[in-house]
């Protein structure tokens, strides 16, 4: 008799090892069920062998009762305590106390099958929970030894006793050895499944210690280049003012060079505030995807003319959104990434579904190897043979996992790469993203 044992670790999703180790459990119970009917009618009316009938089939029948119990509270819960377990294996135990009372007892060569709620137990419950599993059915089995309803053997089989209890000793060994094969390796795989979720928690979790070390970093100095930039800026705006420097339209035009890319510094440190925390003059702001996507294009493109640039919106229509510059700076690093992997071209292709804002980055660059794809997003993995190459799609990974989105990447048919970014609707759009669909 198999155990209505539930086992769901409360920090374990409700969809994983716990609640496929409940509808295993459930179905092996229905097994036993249909066992035990069957086997107290074979034995009453093809042995023989009298038996209460009556009496030993409502215990079947409370059993179908607690596994349809046990089916509702698989549905409706995601967690199940230890005393609930507990209670569960406790009740099969004296099921087949009650079973093997009216069926002689110690005598029954099925007394072995407390040994398998014992293993149930050893692998669901802590380790008190156990030994008290191992008490009582320890103590059951003591009970019976002494108290017990003696089978009515037939006439003819009085004589054959021992080698009855050979025979049902052998069937009761081969059933064990079946349902701990079937259910160990079941329970195992879901346990080998769990702790591999559980090894992807820690992993993100130093993931997201490493980011905060380099947030730390990054703001710190951008906090110290602050200065020195503004002084760049007041030197370069005199120097553009001096006669000596007006009287020389080249080094006019230098100096616009270079206030151009200082220009360019401080937005560079703008944005690593911001993707600290800290404002810097500038705040996330309510606009059009269209208008948002297109500034950054158009950023992109006047700081890498060399590399052809093509934007593509879709057939669709857009929610109007909060244009978070962790998003821009995403993007700004994909299509960066794109350049730097050689591409010559580049596609940034803007589309939607009910869900999520979808942006692609295509590029017809050398694309992806099999072991970049499977340690895709994880830091210090590049092509890139430079120190702290992979930091770029490690911070894009991280921060869309942040605003709740996924990224995933993958090889095009005809070479190159491409990297999606699916940005949830729900937390960007300022209204109901079914309105505009």
């Amino acid at each position: 008799m198999i155990g209505g044992t539930h086992w769901l670790p409360s920090h374990w999703p409700a969809d994983a090892a716990g609640r496929k180790n409940m509808a295993l459990l459930v179905q092996l119970r229905w097994i036993a069920i249909a066992g035990q009917v069957v086997t107290i009618f074979f034995v009453h009316f093809a042995m023989g062998i009298r038996l209460p009938l009556l009496a030993m089939l409502v215990v079947p029948c409370i059993a179908i009762a607690v596994n349809l119990a046990s089916f509702t509270i698989l549905r409706r819960r995601t967690d199940i305590a230890h005393a609930e377990i507990f209670l569960a294996l406790l009740f099969d135990v004296l099921a087949l106390t009650a079973q093997l009372y009216m069926s002689g007892g110690a005598t029954n060569p099925f007394v072995s099958l407390y040994l398998l709620q014992v293993a149930l137990g050893a692998v669901l419950l802590d380790r008190w929970s156990v030994w008290g599993i191992v008490g009582v059915s320890a103590f059951c089995a003591g009970l019976l030894a002494r108290f017990y309803r003696p089978l009515g053997l037939s006439e003819a089989l009085k004589g054959r006793l021992f080698e009855l209890h050979i025979a049902g000793a052998w069937i009761c060994f081969t059933m064990i050895a079946v349902l701990l094969v079937l259910f160990m390796t079941r329970v195992t795989r879901n346990l080998q499944a769990r702790d591999a979720y559980l090894a992807s928690l820690r992993q993100q979790a130093a993931e997201e210690e490493h980011i905060v070390r380099m947030g730390l970093l990054a703001s710190g100095a951008a906090h110290e280049l602050g200065t020195p930039l503004s002084s760049l800026a007041v030197v370069l705006g005199d120097w553009r003012r001096m006669p000596e420097v007006m009287a020389h339209p080249a080094l006019v035009e230098e100096i616009g060079e270079m206030e151009a890319e200082v220009r360019r510094c401080k937005a560079i440190v703008t944005g690593i505030l911001l993707s600290s925390g800290e404002a810097r003059g500038e705040a996330p702001q309510v606009t059009d995807v269209g208008d948002f996507i297109s500034g950054i294009v158009r950023d992109w493109r006047s700081a890498n003319p060399a590399t052809p640039l093509h934007c593509d919106f879709g057939p669709h229509e857009y929610p109007r959104l909060v244009a978070d510059p962790v998003i821009r700076q995403a993007i700004g690093n994909l299509l960066d990434n794109a350049r730097e992997a050689g591409a010559t071209r580049i596609d940034l292709l803007i589309g939607r579904d009910s869900a999520s804002l979808n942006v692609a980055v295509r590029d017809n660059g050398q694309g992806f190897s099999d072991d970049m794809l499977a340690d895709f997003g994880k830091p210090y993995r590049s092509t890139k043979e430079r120190q702290g190459g992979g930091l770029g799609l490690f911070l894009v990974v991280n921060v869309v996992r942040k605003l709740g989105g996924s990224v995933s990447a993958s090889n095009g048919a005809d070479g190159g790469a491409m990297i999606l970014l699916r940005l949830p609707l729900a937390i960007l759009a300022l209204e109901d993203p079914a309105d505009v669909a």
